[in-house]
């Protein structure tokens, strides 16, 4: 699930670091328009629905914290 997350995060923002960032969203490098289209290729690629109360900063901060959320929502569908 991971590198599916990671393929699909450097299909958006090839110039980024994604293995060892922290900080996507609260250290400004990911702008809202990338989280949207990120959140769309999730949906796709993973059956899920992320909802408004997932659009947080801290579930779009790093990698692993994507493919945490995206394991919780797995789990919830």
């Amino acid at each position: 699930m991971r590198d599916s997350i990671l393929e699909i995060l450097r299909e958006q923002r090839p110039d980024v670091d994604f293995e060892n960032e922290t900080q996507l969203v609260s250290g400004g490098v990911l702008e809202s328009f990338d989280i949207v289209s990120i959140v769309a290729e999730l949906d796709d690629e993973f059956d899920i629905s992320i909802g408004p109360k997932d659009l947080v900063a801290s579930n779009f901060d790093s990698v692993e914290a994507i493919t945490e959320m995206v394991e919780r929502l797995t789990e919830e569908e």
